[in-house]
């Protein structure tokens, strides 16, 4: 006898499990619940087996074969729209027509016993026997009345409680004489219960009911789902279960490391090649996947974890259901009947609250408080975009397939036929990523500018320079495995809020513009890119005063971008120039803080040996600058802002100066000393750039090294700064080392404090609340005052669970007080 297994159905009611993955194929104890059954016909010797599929028919057919793996014949039977419980078996007739046949579901768990159901409809001479069941909840079933002889009586589907006549249910396992097939339509949709069997029934036809003993459950919802995870754990159900009960209840798969200090409550399922680690604690009815890492401090109860999930630490999961592919970050909770679909990311202490729905490819933002459903939009998210673009690890996070997305929804957001100017660094993974966002764009009508391998102020400028807008990628500063996708607007700058949010909902939506044949953009090289740049640089910057001054200056190129402009431009300003490390080095495409400080030091002892008047040194794409004064002493970048400060406002005598609100007062004192003031911003570099930009300002800077040229650009330009500072320090005839000696010491201290999501306004208002009658400063985060002078700076981190704080004072220890007293404020509330 041929047996057939219905595997057609979309399981819409299993959302968002069965979003990407047909209902056949979700696992129950780290099985598809369609191979369960497939083993159950086996076991009764129906190796002969015709499976009818159409939702995700091919996930089905690539996952089984031809059964060969499980020792059986599996053919298919393909639908090309959904005909129904009986459509779909007419659709596989031909296969069936010689013999009795099997019908059963391929997403029921059972282990009844199919030999004495076939033995029962032979010894009846039944044309139909439907396989019944008893279930304390009939609702959701087909009931059925048989006599004593076993002859259905009565058949109503799904009844409501006042039609309820009796708990024997209908669970679609049939066995059936070829003949049922001349009562089937062909190519329509026909179902058994409904249409067929009152048909034979209203002819007298031979149809017997057979009540079996044994487990069965619909797995249709995702409380049936978690349930079926629970009886197969707890032996209710006869199946087979892959690998090794190492105690009681406690099964093992294979190439699994549960480390001794682990603690496991049975019944628990771990997945081939997990790995749980020491602190973590699975209890009863968990069941954990292929390849999932359960981090130290995890919690884990009934949760159903699918293959290839990361369990962060001091994560909580209790009654819920994670699709394969998720990261579940640091001390995230996930409450009883939530369920998470595949490829998600859950952030660090977010929390999703019970029966919530999180559809699969959505991003739970960190510190994120769910309380509905995520389906269309990633509404758990707050913003794609971080401090620098959107950013990631290379080819995990920013995957190619992810840069054509954020590429196709950047191109949505502009008109047909636009240009966008496209940029990188020197490393492999920004050429590789480069070279798909081009195909994207020009795959969205949008029209390409590639400036190939440029530094980041040059692209910003070329943008500026009559595109839509503009992409750059880079590696992410001093961290070599990631990369950043930084997007422009029209004029170079970064993205406003507003146009983020938008590429934001093109991007959760997918709705991005494909172009008509005819429509797919041009691809141009611009020719000129660094004559252009430096000419501009030179006419718009002051340079008086350097061909005539003897001066000579060190100039590291860190092996980035920078490099490529610095011959043309030390040409034309006449400077003796010694230059190192010029050429490009793809394995270093960025550097971390070792090596960077190891460069300055190496940078100092050249030009202290060299007479040269100072030295500076480039980040790996020309934003940022460093400086070394004569004596080959390192400037940190913090008092580095002083002296261009110092030199810029002794020079222009009026106008305002654009700082972030956690620089030093003593950018006031410098200020205000020249008839200079001071706008002070938040910490954003985009509020910085803002300001960098509006007529007046004649200076900014982060005190990180990035460096605003106002008369050229308003955003970070070190090859500017670069030669800005070179006229200041050519007409001033001051050294570096003097201009510094004459501003005073600043005594700025540093604290980061961990501070969970949830109790970060706590911590807020609690500060405000500490502040009194001092005076509050509100410019970013809190900044409170004292009456002497010194004040303390608490900013929550926007992506990390963070507290910043700083605190500056007269001397080191005034200020190291008032850091102590604050952050004694800051974790009080965060208890």
């Amino acid at each position: 006898m041929k047996a057939v297994v219905m595997a057609g159905g979309e399981g819409t009611r299993l959302r968002p499990m069965t979003s990407s993955m047909p209902k056949p194929l979700l696992p129950v104890a780290n099985r598809p619940i369609m191979e369960h059954v497939l083993r159950l016909l086996k076991r009764h010797g129906l190796n002969e087996t015709v499976v009818t599929v159409q939702f995700l028919a091919s996930l089905v057919k690539n996952y089984f074969g031809d059964g060969e793996e499980l020792g059986m014949e599996l053919t298919y039977a393909n639908e090309e729209k959904p005909l129904g419980t009986a459509g779909s078996v007419k659709n596989a007739e031909e296969a069936l027509k010689d013999d009795a046949f099997l019908v059963i579901s391929g997403d029921a768990l059972t282990d009844f016993d199919l030999t004495e159901l076939i033995n029962f409809h032979k010894e009846k001479g039944a044309l139909v026997t439907v396989c019944l069941t008893r279930v304390p909840n009939p609702l959701e079933f087909g009931i059925t009345i048989v006599d004593e002889e076993g002859k259905v009586e009565r058949f109503l589907e799904k009844p409501t409680w006042g039609q309820v006549f009796s708990d024997t249910v209908n669970t679609g396992i049939y066995v059936m004489e070829p003949e049922v097939f001349d009562y089937v339509e062909p190519d329509v949709p026909v179902d058994w219960s409904g249409d067929v069997f009152p048909q034979l029934m209203k002819e007298g036809k031979p149809i017997y009911g057979y009540v079996a003993e044994g487990y069965w459950e619909d797995v249709g919802t995702h409380e049936s789902y978690v349930k079926a995870q629970a009886d197969v754990l707890e032996g209710k159900v006869d199946v087979d279960i892959d690998g090794f009960e190492i105690s009681a209840g406690v099964w093992v798969a294979e190439g699994a490391e549960v480390h001794p200090d682990a603690v496991l409550r049975g019944p628990v399922y771990i997945g081939d090649y997990a790995k749980v680690e020491a602190g973590a604690e699975i209890r009863e009815h968990t069941v954990v996947g292929s390849n999932v890492v359960v981090k130290s401090g995890a919690f884990l109860h009934k949760a159903v974890v699918h293959d290839n999930v990361y369990v962060g630490p001091h994560s909580n999961l209790r009654g819920c259901v994670v699709g394969k592919n998720t990261d579940i970050m640091r001390a995230a909770r996930i409450e009883d009947g939530a369920v998470i679909g595949d490829e998600c990311l859950i952030g660090e202490e977010s929390i999703v609250q019970g029966n919530v729905r999180v559809y699969p490819f959505k991003t739970i933002e960190a510190g994120a408080f769910v309380n509905t459903s995520v389906i269309w939009e990633s509404r758990g998210q707050a913003h794609l975009f971080g401090a620098r673009g959107v950013s990631g690890i290379l080819n995990v996070e920013i995957t190619p397939e992810l840069a054509v997305r954020l590429a196709g929804a950047y191109a949505t957001t502009l008109k047909k036929g636009s240009t966008v100017t496209t940029a990188r660094d020197h490393s492999r993974g920004a050429r590789a990523l480069k070279r798909a966002v081009i195909s994207a764009l020009q795959a969205s009508a949008i029209d390409v500018r590639d400036l190939e391998n440029v530094p980041l102020p040059v692209a910003r400028q070329q943008t500026a320079r009559g595109s839509a807008g503009g992409i750059m990628i880079r590696t992410t500063p001093g961290v070599t495995d990631s990369v950043d996708i930084m997007f422009f607007d029209g004029q170079g700058a970064d993205l406003s809020q507003g146009s983020q949010r938008k590429l934001d909902r093109v991007f959760a939506r997918q709705e991005y513009r494909r172009a008509f044949p005819g429509e797919i953009g041009d691809l141009h090289f611009p020719a000129s890119v660094f004559d252009s740049y430096t000419g501009s640089l030179l006419r718009n910057v002051d340079t008086t005063g350097i061909a005539d001054s003897g001066l000579k200056v060190v100039v590291d190129a860190s092996n980035g971008s920078a490099g490529l402009v610095l011959p043309s431009l030390l040409g034309k300003l006449g400077v003796d120039s010694l230059t190192i490390n010029p050429g490009l080095d793809e394995t270093r495409p960025t550097e971390t803080a070792d090596m960077r400080r190891s460069g300055m030091v190496r940078l100092g002892e050249i030009v202290a040996s060299s007479g040269a008047a100072f030295g500076v040194r480039f980040d790996p794409v020309g934003e940022r600058l460093s400086l070394v004064d004569e004596k080959g002493r390192i400037i940190e970048d913090d008092r580095a802002l002083l002296v261009m400060l110092d030199l810029v406002a002794a020079e222009r005598r009026s106008g305002r100066v654009a700082l972030p609100v956690t620089t030093t007062r003593i950018a006031e004192q410098v200020a205000a000393y020249h008839g200079t003031q001071v706008e002070w911003t938040t910490t954003s570099p985009d509020d910085l750039t803002r300001v960098g930009g509006e007529e007046g300002t004649i200076f900014g800077g982060d005190g990180k090294g990035g460096f605003i040229v106002p008369e050229f650009s308003s955003v970070y330009d070190a090859t500017a700064a670069f030669v800005r500072l070179i006229g200041l320090v050519a007409r001033t005839q001051l050294t570096l080392s003097q201009i510094d000696a004459r501003i005073p010491r600043a005594h700025v201290l540093k604290r980061d404090l961990a501070t969970p999501w949830a109790v970060k306004g706590l911590v807020m208002r609690r500060v405000v609340e500490a502040a009194g009658d001092r005076f509050v400063d509100t410019t970013d985060g809190v900044r409170v005052v004292e009456t002497d002078g010194r004040w303390v700076m608490v900013l929550p981190d926007p992506a990390e669970a963070v507290t910043h704080l700083w605190a500056e004072g007269p001397d080191d220890a005034s200020a190291q007080a008032l850091l102590d007293e604050w952050s004694a404020v800051v974790d009080s509330a965060g208890r």
